[in-house]
């Protein structure tokens, strides 16, 4: 099975927003969503739904930004 940095996606109360992607990401965000749903039990998910778990694992996974906002929380 392949290793992903994403795991199943969690059903949770959605915030309508609108967004264009240049073609090659959605066409990523396509196989992505391919690969994820080839894993025994998962399902394939709306390739859109990938774009708010990968935003959050990008924030958590950014130091630089981690540092800045304990920097900023320090200050006040």
């Amino acid at each position: 099975m392949t290793k992903l940095k994403l795991g199943p996606i969690e059903d949770d109360k959605p915030v309508k927003v609108t967004l264009e992607l240049p073609a090659t990401l959605h066409r990523d965000l396509v196989a992505y969503v391919e690969i994820l749903g080839s894993s025994p039990g998962q399902s394939a998910p709306d390739p859109m739904r990938l774009i708010v778990p990968m935003l959050e694992r990008f924030i958590v996974t950014d130091r630089g930004f981690a540092k800045v906002r304990r920097q900023n929380k320090a200050i006040r």
